[in-house]
C-alpha cells in the first residue's frame, strides 16, 4: 500500500511559477513510476506528466511539453511537477499517481494504469 500526498498547489498569476510535490509513504517508492494527472471540472482525468522508476525515463502532454518538468527523489520518496509558463487554462486539481511497474525504464499514460493516487491539489492560474 502507498499513501500520497501532494503539496503545492495555489493561486498564481498567467506566467508564473509553481512547484508541486507529491510525498509517498512506504519503503518501495522506487517499484513505482510516478504520474501527474490533472481534472478540469466536469472533465476526465487527464494525463500531464509520468516519469519511471529509475527516473531516467519521462512523457509529457503535449499541452505542457516545454512548460512542465517532473523529477523524482527515491531517497526523499517524493516527485514533483516544477510548472512554468503558466496559463489560466493549466487550472485545475492535480494528483500524483503511483504505477506499480516491473520495468525501470517504463512510462505509462492512461489513468487505469495507475494503482495509488493522492487527494489531489488545486491550481489555479489567474489571467
Amino acid at each position: 500500500q502507498v499513501q500520497l500526498v501532494e503539496s503545492g498547489g495555489g493561486l498564481v498569476q498567467a506566467g508564473g511559477s509553481l512547484r508541486l510535490s507529491c510525498a509517498a509513504s512506504g519503503r518501495t517508492f522506487s517499484s513505482y513510476a510516478m504520474g501527474w494527472f490533472r481534472q478540469f471540472p466536469g472533465k476526465e482525468r487527464e494525463f500531464v506528466a509520468a516519469i519511471s522508476r529509475s527516473g531516467t525515463a519521462t512523457y509529457y502532454a503535449d499541452s505542457v511539453k516545454g512548460r512542465f518538468t517532473i523529477s523524482r527523489d527515491n531517497a526523499k520518496n517524493t516527485v514533483y511537477l516544477q510548472m512554468n509558463s503558466l496559463k489560466s487554462e493549466d487550472t485545475a486539481v492535480y494528483y500524483c499517481a503511483a504505477d506499480l511497474i516491473l520495468l525501470t525504464t517504463s512510462v505509462r499514460s492512461r489513468p487505469n494504469e495507475y494503482d495509488y493516487w493522492g487527494q489531489g491539489t488545486q491550481v489555479s492560474v489567474s489571467s
